[in-house]
C-alpha cells in the first residue's frame, strides 16, 4: 500500500521527481498567493503507508466514531496537504490548515466550485453532476455573485430583524411541548426541539403550509443521509435515494412556483419565482436548485449545531455553568458552538492551473477537499483547540466558510443557535445524556440522527 516516503507536505505517486524546483515553486508561488509554504529546515520525513491507513473519508467511519480530530491533527503536523486515493473513486487532496482553506476559499478566481462540490465516497457520478443541480455551492464568479443578491437581502441582519419574535415564539412552543410531559423529561433532544425550530423556522420564510413541513424534513434526511442504509430504501445506494428526494422536492416546488407566479405573497419562494436573471426569469434548474439548496442547508446545519452545542455543554458542565452565570457571553458561545460542532465536514475545490500548496505541485483539474472542522481545530490558530470554552475570543472559526461561497445564512444560522440556546438555559434546570448519541454515516454533514437526554424543566 505504501508508495515510498515524501516530504510532510504529502505527495501523490511521482510527486517527489520534482525535487528543488518543485520546492522552490512552492516558496515563490506562497509569496504570491499567500498559500503556505514551510522552509525547508522545517520538512520532516514520514511513512507513506501510515498516513494513508488513516481514514478521513469513509462515510462508516463518521457514523461509527464522529470526526476523526486524531486523524486531522496528524495530517496538519505531517501532510496538511495530502494525496487520498483509498475508499474513494475519486481521488483528492486533503486540506487541513486553516491557513490555506481562508487562502483557497478567498481565491475563487483560480480555484473553482463547481466540477466537484464534495467528496461523496461510493458515488459514481462526480459531484452532483448526475443529478441535475445548479445552485450556489457550484456556481462560480460572475454567474454565482448574481444569483446570491437575488436572495441575499432576506438574510442580512435586517432581513431577519422582524423574524426574532417568531423564532422565540417556536422555541417556547417546542419547550412548552416538552414540558407537558412533565417536569422531569426524557425525550430525544433532535426529534423534540434541534430539527423542529430550523425547519419550523425555514417553512415560514419559504412560506411552506404547515400540512406541508413534514415533507421537507424527509427530503432534507433523505438528502444529507442519503450516504446512511437507514435512510435509503431497500436496494437503493446514496445516488437514488438522493435523486428521488430531488425528484419529490422539485416536483412540490415547481407547483408552488406556478401558484407564487399568479398570486405572489411575501415569502422566499415568491421573490426566487417572481426573480429574473439575465432579463428573464431564473431556468427552471438553477430555481429549483435554490430551493434544494435553502431546504438541505437551511435544515440540517443548524439541527446539527443545536445538538452538537447542547452535547457539548453536557459534556462540559463547567462551561454550561459560566453560561448560566454569564449570560452576556451567548454570542461568543454561539460562534465557539459552530466552531467546536463545525457541522459541514468538507467541500472540493478544482484549480483551473497548476499550483504548488506547502511545497506540492497540484495540477489544474486535480481536486482539493477542504476540511472545515480540521481548520477550527488548528493549533497555529486557536489556544487549547479541542476544548470547548463558551468565552472564546478571538474565533477566526470557518465554520460558516469564508470568502466568496461564506454561508447565505449564516446570519440566520445564529439568530436561530441564540434563540434555541436563550430558551434551553432558561427552561432547563437540570441535563444529561439519557443514552448513546446516534450520529449520521456521512462525510460531508457531521449529523447527530438521535441524543436522548434526561433533563428537568421548568414553567415558562
Amino acid at each position: 500500500m505504501g508508495r515510498g516516503r515524501r516530504a510532510a507536505g504529502g505527495g501523490r505517486p511521482g510527486s517527489g521527481d520534482r525535487g528543488d524546483g518543485r520546492r522552490r515553486a512552492g516558496r515563490d508561488n506562497a509569496a504570491h498567493y499567500g498559500l503556505s509554504a514551510e522552509p525547508e529546515a522545517t520538512k520532516v520525513v514520514v511513512d507513506d503507508r501510515a498516513l494513508d491507513e488513516l481514514d478521513i473519508i469513509s462515510n462508516e467511519h463518521y457514523g461509527r466514531n464522529g470526526y476523526p480530530h486524531a486523524a486531522w491533527a496528524r495530517l496538519r503536523r505531517e501532510a496538511p496537504v495530502h494525496w487520498v486515493e483509498r475508499r474513494v473513486d475519486n481521488p483528492f487532496w486533503a486540506i487541513t490548515k486553516h491557513a490555506d482553506i481562508v487562502e483557497i476559499s478567498k481565491q475563487p478566481g483560480l480555484f473553482a466550485n463547481g466540477p466537484r462540490l464534495a467528496v461523496f465516497p461510493g458515488l459514481s457520478v462526480p459531484s452532483e453532476a448526475g443529478l441535475q443541480i445548479r445552485h450556489l455551492l457550484n456556481m462560480d464568479p460572475p454567474v454565482h455573485g448574481a444569483y446570491r443578491r437575488i436572495a441575499s437581502g432576506r438574510f442580512t441582519p435586517r432581513g431577519i430583524a422582524p423574524f426574532v419574535t417568531k423564532l422565540e415564539e417556536i422555541a417556547r412552543d417546542l419547550l412548552d411541548e416538552m414540558f407537558r410531559e412533565g417536569a422531569d423529561v426524557e425525550v430525544d433532544f433532535v426529534q423534540a426541539f434541534s430539527a423542529r425550530l430550523p425547519l419550523e423556522a425555514l417553512c415560514r420564510i419559504l412560506g411552506v403550509p404547515r400540512k406541508d413541513w413534514r415533507l421537507l424534513y424527509d427530503w432534507t434526511n433523505a438528502i444529507s443521509g442519503s450516504a446512511d442504509p437507514e435512510f435509503q430504501e431497500e436496494g437503493d445506494d446514496q445516488f437514488a435515494t438522493t435523486n428521488r428526494a430531488r425528484t419529490s422536492l422539485f416536483g412540490y416546488f415547481n407547483d408552488m412556483v406556478t401558484e407564487r407566479r399568479k398570486q405572489p405573497s411575501d415569502d422566499l419562494v415568491s421573490l426566487l419565482a417572481n426573480s429574473e436573471i439575465d432579463g428573464g426569469p431564473l431556468p427552471p434548474i438553477e430555481l429549483l436548485s435554490y430551493y434544494f439548496l435553502l431546504v438541505v442547508a437551511g435544515n440540517e446545519t443548524t439541527r446539527n449545531a443545536t445538538s452538537g452545542g447542547l452535547l457539548a455543554l453536557i459534556e462540559n458542565p463547567g462551561e454550561l455553568a459560566k453560561l448560566r452565570a454569564n449570560p452576556e457571553l451567548l454570542n461568543a458561545a454561539v460562534e465557539e458552538i459552530v466552531r467546536f460542532t463545525s457541522p459541514v465536514i468538507q467541500f472540493c475545490r478544482t484549480p483551473n492551473r497548476d499550483v504548488v500548496i506547502r511545497g506540492q505541485q497540484i495540477a489544474a483539474g486535480e481536486n482539493v477537499c477542504l476540511f472545515y472542522p480540521s481548520a477550527n481545530r488548528d493549533e497555529d490558530v486557536f489556544d487549547a483547540p479541542s476544548e470547548f470554552r463558551v468565552d472564546r475570543r478571538p474565533n477566526p472559526h470557518v465554520g460558516f466558510g469564508i470568502g466568496e461561497h461564506f454561508c447565505l445564512g449564516a446570519n440566520l444560522a445564529r439568530l436561530e443557535l441564540r434563540v434555541a440556546f436563550r430558551a434551553l438555559l432558561a427552561r432547563l434546570e437540570d441535563v444529561e445524556l439519557a443514552g448513546n448519541v446516534d450520529r449520521l454515516s456521512s462525510s460531508f454533514v457531521g449529523g447527530i440522527k438521535r441524543m436522548p437526554i434526561r433533563c428537568r424543566l421548568s414553567a415558562a
